[in-house]
């Protein structure tokens, strides 16, 4: 195994990464906002108000996209897989 295929795979795997967290960390952080805006022009100082809406939108999104994640997960195992076998 060379430097550039231990480089080219790190960089597949990050990538798959950054691809399958994207949709949950941004709705994480729209939700975020939303509330934080809600909380400045209310006065409502609660910490933990963020918590519940945050969480409940995460979870839409791995309902909604589930699937999407799971099949780009397994392309991206499988591809693997078939690397190993050229090796």
């Amino acid at each position: 195994m060379t430097d550039a295929t231990v480089i080219t795979v790190m960089r597949e795997s990050l990538m798959t990464i950054m691809i399958v967290s994207a949709p949950m960390l941004g709705v994480g952080m729209f939700v975020g906002l939303i509330i934080s805006i809600f909380q400045t022009t209310t006065s409502i100082q609660e910490q933990t108000l963020t918590f519940i809406p945050k969480i409940v939108a995460i979870f839409m999104v791995m309902i909604i996209l589930g699937a999407w994640m799971i099949r780009t997960l397994v392309n991206y195992t499988n591809h693997m897989f078939m690397m190993i076998e050229k090796l």
